[in-house]
């Protein structure tokens, strides 16, 4: 399985799908689980450091899954929050018309939130603090887009509203809140986090050459009004290796199993959370399902599986029938966001290792 995975990544260098990246495959489940691993290309074109099992990746917005989301949950199994609460009943000043948007909605795509606006080209490249009150702030005077809870459309919007509810809450920043919930109680904490020290950022795969920042993004997040926030928001900020995303994946297919996820309170909440939430809509809580004919996943995985793109070039996938997690991280990003190729990458890369199955 390492030769093809390892093919299969030089195959997108070679075609200039990404730079660099890096792939981690896992069957079965518990301390049975097998596992391949295989790296290709380079953290950065001006550099050409190759790209190693320690490289970290700007995960964009798998954090919506694996951190903001899985937080979400533990506070839920925690009895400090309910998943039908409304924004109108946790934070102060809520416009009328969103007053009713519950938590549910918000992790399902379902509130009524646009699913982005370029707010950032309102404010200078600099980091200041009442730049976050001032986004959250646009957030809640956008008009919304549709009924609440009538479909599904993806928001950045929502989960950016989620982190901030996480800290009101919690009175932990995000990090601090990801770290005891999610990777302290797996020893994930030197694989998965928020904000690269200096020589964290040496490892890092570089992003996008920001024309708004005028730089390179290497160990700096690189969506926008995430690093407004000052590097983690709900909707994107974290970092981590291969091996770290394919580790807490097998927790939540652990977990969603009852095989246990490594004592996590959020792990009693996967049944409600990945089950259909709203009729002829992909979207659970927090992660999407399969596509059918479409799909990045391609055309092979259960339609009861789960899983995340991330905008930099990053995804995962989760097939609880074949107990099989796939793992992509790339930087298809570098230099350029405008390289889509890694569209018709994923769902090849996915149906050539789901033939191993």
């Amino acid at each position: 399985m390492n030769r093809l995975l390892h093919e299969l990544l030089q195959e997108g260098v070679k075609g200039q799908v990404f730079p660099g990246a890096a792939a981690a495959v896992a069957c079965g489940s518990g301390p049975a689980r097998q596992t391949a691993f295989a790296y290709a290309g380079v953290l950065n074109s001006r550099t050409c450091i190759p790209v190693t099992g320690g490289t970290l990746f700007d995960l964009a917005s798998l954090s919506k899954a694996l951190s903001t989301s899985l937080i979400c949950f533990a506070l839920f199994v925690e009895g400090k929050i309910h998943p039908d609460d409304h924004l109108a009943d946790l934070l102060p000043d809520i416009p009328p018309d969103k007053a009713q948007i519950s938590l549910r909605s918000l992790l399902s795509h379902s509130s009524g939130l646009a699913a982005y606006q370029p707010w950032f080209q309102q404010f200078a490249p600099t980091q200041q603090q009442e730049s976050k009150a001032a986004l959250l702030r646009l957030i809640l005077d956008e008009p919304l887009a549709y009924e609440p809870g009538s479909r599904c459309l993806y928001s950045d919007l929502g989960f950016i509203l989620l982190g901030h509810l996480v800290e009101e809450l919690t009175g932990q920043s995000l990090s601090e809140c990801f770290r005891a919930r999610v990777t302290a109680p797996l020893g994930l904490e030197e694989e998965l986090f928020y904000h690269p020290t200096a020589a964290e950022r040496l490892r890092c795969a570089a992003t996008e050459d920001c024309p708004w920042r005028g730089r390179v993004m290497q160990g700096e997040v690189h969506d926008e009004h995430c690093w407004l926030f000052g590097g983690a928001a709900g909707h994107a900020g974290l970092f981590g290796t291969a091996a770290g995303v394919l580790r807490l994946c097998g927790a939540i297919l652990d977990g969603w199993k009852n095989k246990g996820a490594g004592g996590c309170a959020w792990a009693a909440f996967l049944p409600e959370a990945l089950r259909p939430q709203l009729p002829d809509q992909t979207w659970r809580m927090g992660f999407d399902s399969p596509t059918p004919g479409t799909s990045s996943s391609g055309s092979w995985f259960s339609p009861s599986s789960v899983g995340h793109l991330g905008f930099t070039g990053t995804s995962f996938w989760i097939d609880p029938d074949a107990e099989l997690i796939v793992v992509l991280l790339s930087n298809r990003v570098h230099p350029s966001r405008e390289n889509t190729k890694i569209r018709q990458f994923r769902p090849f890369f996915h149906d050539a290792l789901r033939s191993l199955f």
